[in-house]
């Protein structure tokens, strides 16, 4: 009993992983993640600065791709150093402590992109079926509540499940299975019970990541009714157009977020290389791919681009 207490209450270090099996290429392997890290950076970093600048991007639709650019740099920062520190230093040990701030930071920053999502989803709605309306429906000051929402409730819903961790001894391995702490993956490190911090968890991500999901088909629904009530064809394809952006964004979160969770639950037998690829797609590629899409689809941030790109020239 008293070893068992010794363990429990020395200073609890974990282990990250970079790629099982491939150390000897983590110099290599870090190439790509710089790249797109610096693209997720930069892009989002971009976006912010061309809907602060340009006046005629002061309109709703642009003020929640702000928010979504925000979240998107806070995401790619939460992983940064320790992945970076892994594949250039082998710099794997991270404290019990500092394990919790990067996974509340990262739960955070996903619960905060998904509620923005499901903002966009309904500023499209309210400007699909009610263009008359819009900007007395979604007023600077309603937006702005939307913001301080969206902090707010990532942050309640998310401490329970992070400060419940500080209950869970370890006293077995203590090597986790990414380059950055998940919440499935240090309850696996625990030799006491965890069903509670399931049940939190779970909870969690089904009230908030689970019912924006919902609520993000059902505006579609929704829209999709306005839209094929329309009588011209020319204004259906206009207005269903200016969806295509966040329905690009939406799938490029969603998909690699449910793809992960299957593989924590029920892919046990899957290759380790399989987790840390998923892990690391559900992180990094929207924050990468949000601002390209933006800027490819959406007309008015692609000529504020261009603009900028050729004014330096000049």
């Amino acid at each position: 009993m008293s070893a068992f207490q010794n363990i429990t209450s020395s200073p609890v270090i974990f282990l990250l992983t970079g790629v099982p099996g491939l150390e000897a290429f983590h110099t290599w392997i870090s190439i790509p993640f710089c790249l797109l890290y610096a693209t997720a950076l930069s892009g989002n970093s971009l976006i912010l600065f061309i809907i602060i600048t340009q006046p005629s991007l002061h309109e709703p639709m642009y003020y929640f791709l702000s928010m979504l650019s925000t979240t998107d740099l806070g995401l790619s920062i939460s992983t940064l150093t320790t992945m970076l520190g892994i594949f250039w230093f082998n710099a794997r040990e991270i404290s019990f402590n500092a394990c919790l701030s990067q996974m509340f930071f990262i739960k955070l920053f996903t619960v905060m992109e998904s509620s923005v999502l499901l903002a966009m989803a309904f500023d499209r709605f309210v400007a699909i079926s009610k263009p008359l309306r819009y900007a007395t429906i979604l007023t600077e000051s309603r937006i702005g509540n939307i913001g301080v929402a969206v902090v707010i409730r990532g942050t309640i819903m998310l401490t329970p499940m992070v400060a419940l961790l500080k209950r869970l001894s370890f006293c077995h391995s203590r090597e986790l299975h990414h380059s950055y702490c998940f919440h499935p993956d240090v309850m696996k490190l625990s030799c006491t019970d965890t069903k509670i911090n399931s049940a939190v968890g779970l909870t969690a991500m089904i009230s908030t990541v689970g019912v924006d999901s919902v609520l993000i088909l059902l505006s579609y629904v929704l829209i999709i009714k306005t839209v094929l009530s329309i009588a011209s064809p020319e204004e259906r394809k206009k207005s269903f157009s200016t969806c295509i952006s966040h329905i690009g964004a939406v799938a490029i979160f969603y998909i690699p977020l449910i793809s992960l969770s299957f593989v924590h639950r029920f892919g046990k037998r899957a290759p380790p290389y399989l987790h840390t690829m998923i892990a690391n797609t559900y992180l990094l590629i929207p924050p990468v791919m949000n601002p390209i899409i933006y800027s490819v689809k959406t007309k008015q941030i692609r000529r504020a681009v261009i603009k900028i790109f050729h004014s330096k020239e000049t």
